[in-house]
């Protein structure tokens, strides 16, 4: 069998580290893994560590102006999926100094970003994300409740609900009028 070269740099040398210790205050990931034939699964789960944090799949004169160690992913473990032939779960954990406070965008924009169209994996599936209360506490949160917003909708006794009208565009004023009441 052919194998996959994941890149020019070998990530499991730097991004596989199964004798960290996650800290309570890393934002841990669980993906499901199914690397292409020939790449090991501890390569493929580094790879995404690395894809997902501050890796690239070749050195950028950029790499020496920060601390790696710092605001690395981290693939701390690799399991095999039960009953799926070369499916793995690769454990992820990632720095909190990595992501923008209060920015659920930003965590998912790195976590689950370009990583899922790297080469090196056939499938990636982020099955579980564990985030920690140190990173929660960042979030500000609404700045009023729920009762406001019914005050303001005069809706009371009932479920809120919200959807996105499709098309998103191309909707005439009366038409999307219609489609929104």
């Amino acid at each position: 069998s052919v194998g996959f070269k994941a890149g020019v740099k070998d990530y499991k040398l730097t991004y596989y580290t199964p004798d960290y210790e996650t800290k309570d205050t890393d934002i841990l990931a669980a993906f499901r893994v199914t690397p292409q034939p020939g790449v090991p699964p501890e390569e493929a789960g580094a790879a995404v560590a690395a894809e997902s944090s501050t890796g690239t799949w070749t050195t950028v004169w950029t790499d020496g102006l920060t601390s790696l160690d710092r605001y690395k992913g981290r693939c701390y473990g690799i399991e095999p999926v039960p009953g799926e032939e070369s499916q793995f779960i690769a454990y992820v954990a990632y720095p909190l100094d990595l992501f923008e406070e209060g920015s659920v965008t930003n965590m998912f924009t790195s976590i689950v970003g370009n990583v899922f169209g790297f080469k090196a994996l056939r499938a990636l599936r982020l099955e579980d994300l564990r985030i920690p209360t140190a990173y929660v506490k960042t979030f500000q949160g609404p700045p009023h409740g729920i009762q406001v917003e019914r005050d303001k909708l005069n809706k009371y006794g009932r479920p809120l609900l919200g959807c996105t009208i499709k098309p998103k565009l191309g909707l005439s004023a009366k038409n999307y009028g219609r489609a929104v009441y």
